[in-house]
């Protein structure tokens, strides 16, 4: 019988490696995170961060399980089991429920179908543009309203569309838009931002105006780094540019569409709270509530006194987060099976 020794000696190189590198794997990484120490101290402040934001306040979801008593701890409260649920979904509360889970899906649903291809759209323009002057300076113009505070586009998109008081002029472009026959004249007059027919083209075509640019920068990475020698070749079989798009770049940038598909799936059920918030009014209610101002002004905070109900609101909103968790899951194995790209 060959000895242990012999063994080794006979062990493939690449097995020995292996071994060697399980045997010593935490000195290994140790010894990465000592060398590196500085990396991983500029990561702590985005731990911290999430720690903070994104996993503590996990906890107090316990409080759609407990009954609604402000004066005491979440965990010392009677447990109710799926009460809250109940009520939501089939008891009192299940009409206001799920006008705001229709509204937030159709909201999302709209967003994603108009807003997603428009930052490829823009991508693929961008890298057609051979000026890189030019291109800057287009990217520029389109990345700006990314960094403007929300409350100053709601507020020039109230100044164009609607009524500041009954006796005084409809903004500039909702008169533009009644000139042109595409909002009757009395709508213009009524005030656009106070109809609920119109909320969802508003905040749709705001969407796309203050993201599309920002959500290019993705999708034009990936464009850029393509190989030239693919470019040459299309051209050698007589390709023009809307075939090297279709054949060449649309192919090469596919994983990344797939990827960013289905995180946009997973915010699906997030739509935005702050400009939902300040677009809304109390006459567009019906087309604008979502689930998360229906937290923050029916059951949460701004109900105030006896009205606020938190048990009611950590129920609405983990209702929403197990929502959005499914569709990402879902998405992410059809995407699997279908193409072999996956976030996991």
């Amino acid at each position: 019988m060959e000895s242990n020794e012999s063994k080794l000696i006979h062990k493939p190189e690449e097995l020995r490696v292996r071994d060697n590198y399980e045997k010593y794997y935490w000195r290994i990484m140790c010894g990465r995170i000592l060398k590196d120490w500085r990396l991983y101290l500029m990561l702590l402040p985005l731990l911290l961060v999430f720690l903070l934001w994104r996993y503590l306040p996990l906890y107090e979801l316990v409080a759609a399980f407990k009954t609604n008593d402000p004066t005491q701890r979440v965990l010392n409260r009677d447990f109710v089991g799926f009460t809250y649920f109940y009520s939501l979904m089939f008891g009192a509360d299940a009409s206001f429920f799920w006008l705001a889970f229709r509204n937030t899906f159709l909201l999302a649903f709209y967003g994603l179908l108009f807003g997603f291809p428009v930052p490829i759209v823009l991508a693929l323009l961008f890298s057609e543009i051979n000026s890189n002057g030019y291109r800057s300076l287009l990217q520029i113009a389109t990345y700006l309203p990314r960094f403007v505070s929300t409350v100053v586009v709601t507020t020039i998109i109230h100044m164009l569309l609607s009524r500041p008081s009954p006796f005084s002029e409809p903004g500039v472009l909702a008169q533009f838009l009644g000139m042109i026959r595409v909002i009757p004249e009395e709508h213009v007059r009524q005030g656009i931002m106070y109809l609920p027919q119109y909320f969802r083209s508003v905040f749709q075509i705001s969407g796309i105006w203050e993201a599309a640019g920002f959500g290019s920068i993705v999708y034009f990475a990936a464009i850029i780094g393509i190989s030239p020698a693919s470019y040459e070749a299309a051209s050698i079989d007589g390709a023009t540019k809307i075939d090297k798009i279709r054949h060449v770049v649309l192919p090469s940038i596919l994983s990344t569409i797939t990827i960013m598909l289905i995180m946009n799936v997973g915010q699906l059920l997030t739509v935005g709270f702050e400009r939902v918030l300040l677009l809304m009014n109390n006459e567009t209610y019906d087309t604008a509530e979502v689930v998360s101002t229906y937290v923050f002004s029916r059951a949460g905070i701004q109900a105030g006194g006896q009205g606020a109900n938190q048990a009611l609101a950590s129920a609405a909103d983990m209702i929403n987060a197990v929502a959005s968790m499914l569709l990402v899951i879902g998405a992410n194995m059809i995407s699997k099976r279908a193409s072999n790209t996956s976030l996991y």
